[in-house]
This record gives structure tokens, sequence and C-alpha cells, in this order.
């Protein structure tokens, strides 16, 4: 980023925080639980000037948690911000994350408070963004490119109920690449895979995640079972908090490429693995943690050592089409994660609606992130929580 020091400064007058539920139809399921309503927290902040920018906290698991998100960023974040004038949203986001370290200890929530911080750096953003008139990919690229190439996607999030189906589904809606959730024992999901490339054709790009489901020995008796499928990742087949040299053993010993980061937090952590065999694939999730500011480090780090970045994101339409921009500003082969279910959420938090072209989405050049929730329309899905 080549920006004159003035473009990144700012000062926060407002911060508002929005809580949503949507029912989720059909529920969605992992090997760890079931979704049956689509959660999203949304931040906006706005300057002296009534800039605003917007900015997503991910919330999906605990299923009761969107809303104590959300009273956490209203509680914590505003006494950091508001009335403070910061020279740029990286030294806002090392702040608040050195402001928070202790608090983290002491109610042993790190992982919550680096989503309010991502959520927030990603508002941030989106706001200078917008006060400078640039697409959100330009201006945290630093490129002067005056278009955006096309950013692959893949559709994912396809259930062990029948995925054939909505994979035939998606295939009609143009997309090229799909993603499988597995981990519900190896007859059912042998007989998901088969049923899969039955719809989508033996070439067409098809990966596989696991959510953290398997033992070691476990994850390398299913990357075997599987390789007859031509896969093209294998995604969390064990716990995310497994030692680094099992990590290296299963690469090592299975033949499936191994994929992983949306449970990753920490420059440090994100820098051993891409500096290790294991992971071919880097998935950080910038509602997760880091924002723009940490997982654009991430993405660069990833491609200077030969892996593929594919931002991890399955809430909100703010979060997704951050993850675009973010994947378009980074360069490099690689997919952006789109949900395959129905999500009002994802519609409606972030119109107007992206597009799709053969598999790909293009980017234009509306400063920020180019969409605005419409309020309007999911009034009815607002949550009214205390506190914020």
């Amino acid at each position: 980023m080549h920006h004159a020091a003035s473009a990144l400064a700012f000062e926060v007058q407002r911060l508002d925080v929005f809580v949503f539920r949507a029912p989720a139809d059909p529920p969605v399921q992992t090997s760890f639980g079931t979704m049956r309503d689509r959660p999203a927290v949304l931040l906006r902040v706005t300057d002296a000037d009534g800039v605003s920018g917007w900015g997503e906290i991910w919330c999906n698991f605990p299923i009761v948690g969107a809303e104590h998100r959300a009273r956490m960023a209203a509680y914590y974040l505003r006494p950091q911000l508001e009335g403070r004038r910061w020279d740029s949203p990286q030294s806002c986001f090392g702040a608040l994350n050195d402001a928070f370290a202790v608090l983290a200890i002491q109610c042993g929530e790190p992982g919550t408070l680096h989503q309010i911080v991502a959520g927030l750096d990603l508002a941030l953003w989106d706001m200078l963004a917008r006060r400078a008139g640039e697409p959100l990919w330009r201006f945290i690229s630093g490129r002067e490119d005056a278009a955006c190439a096309p950013i692959p996607v893949y559709a994912s999030g396809l259930n062990p109920t029948a995925p054939e189906r909505l994979a035939a589904t998606k295939l009609a809606e143009g997309y090229r690449a799909f993603k499988l959730k597995v981990g519900f024992g190896a007859a059912r999901d042998e007989a998901n895979l088969r049923a899969m490339r039955e719809v989508i054709g033996p070439e067409t790009p098809f990966m596989v995640d696991a959510n953290q489901a398997w033992s070691l020995e476990q994850a390398l008796q299913a990357g075997r079972a599987m390789e007859s499928h031509a896969l093209g990742w294998l995604e969390e087949p064990m716990r995310a908090d497994a030692p680094l040299p099992h990590w290296e053993r299963l690469a090592r010993e299975q033949p499936l490429a191994l994929a992983g980061g949306e449970n990753l937090a920490g420059l440090g952590a994100f820098d051993d693995f891409t500096a290790s065999p294991a992971l071919s694939v880097l998935q950080p999730d910038l509602g997760k943690w880091g924002g723009i500011t940490g997982c654009l480090a991430v993405g660069r780090l990833a491609l200077e050592r030969g892996k593929l970045f594919c931002p991890h994101w399955l809430g909100g339409g703010i979060g997704l089409t951050a993850s675009f921009h973010l994947k378009a500003a980074v360069g490099g082969p690689g997919y952006v994660e789109v949900d395959a279910n129905p999500n009002p959420l994802r519609d409606l938090l972030a119109t107007p609606q992206f597009t799709l072209h053969d598999g790909a989405v293009v980017l234009d050049a509306a400063p920020g992130l180019g969409v605005e929730p419409d309020l309007q329309a999911t009034r009815n899905f607002v949550v009214n929580v205390a506190g914020t």
C-alpha cells in the first residue's frame, strides 16, 4: 500500500452494532453441530464527515454467540475508539490487540476479542476506501489496475444429506468448483463423493471439508480412502490445534493436499504454517481473526511461499464481499468460498448482490466494498440486543 499518510488516518465518531438472525432452511450440518438459523453481527463506523464503513464479525458458533459478540463489541470497542485519532487501521489493530491481551486471558475468550477487532478492522478499511472514492481491492493492493481480474469461487457448505441435488442447482447457476462436508462415517462420505462426481463430472474442481472430525490415524485412513475421487484438497481433517509435526506427517503419509487456516489466529501461527510443507492451502477468515490488516499480510505470505490463498467465509454478505476484495488485492491462484445454502443475510446484507460469470466474480470500481446492507428488507431478522 502506497497511500499518503493522511489517506489512512481517521477518527471514528460513532460505532453502531447490528444483530440479525434468519432461519436456516435447510439447517447447515457440520461434523460438530447443526445451524438451525443463520446469525450475523455487523458493525458500522462513521467519521466526522459522515462517511461510513461496514464490517462483519464471524459468529456462527456457538449457536447462541452472536448476541454476546455484539455486546462485547459495543462495550469494549467504543471506549477504545471514540474521540481518538489514529494514523492507520494497522496501528489501531495493533493497539486494540495489545489493549485486550490481558482481558483475553482473564475471561478465557481470545477468540471473541479477535473477532470483534477483525470486524472493526474491516469496517475501517471500507470507510477509508469509500472516503478515497476507490474500490477496496484497489485501495488495499496499492495497484493502479483499471479493472479487477475475475475471482474464482466455489460452492461450499454442501451438507451430507443429498449433496448432489444442491450441486446440480449450483452447477446450473454457474458454479464451477464445489466443496462437500465429510466426517459422517466412511460409508456415507464415500456414497456422497460418488454421487457428487456423477453430477459435476470427473474434471470439475472438487474439495472436501471434515471440520476437525478425525484423529491423526483416522485422517490418514480417510485421505487414503478418498484418493480415487481426484480431490483438490482435504480441509481441517483433524483438530486445528494438533501440533505441526502431526500435520506434516498427515501431509506426507496420505495423498491429498491439506487445507486450513480458519481456526488459526495471529501472524506467528500463519508464519509457522506457511513455512511448513503441511498445508498447501491457507484459508484465513477475515471476520474471525485479522480483518483486512491481518489477512492481507497472510495472503501475501502464502503467495510468497507457494501456497494457495483461499479466504474462508460462511456468514453474511458484508464478510463475503470483503473476502472477494481481499482475494482480488492479494491476487494469485485460488478461490473464495461462497456458501451454497440459502441465506437471506448473505443476499440482503450486501446489495447489490454479486453476479457469477463462468465460476467467477468480477468486482467493479464502486468505492469501498461497493455494497450496502438493506436494513429495511432485513428488519424482520433484526435482534434487539441490550447494551448495543
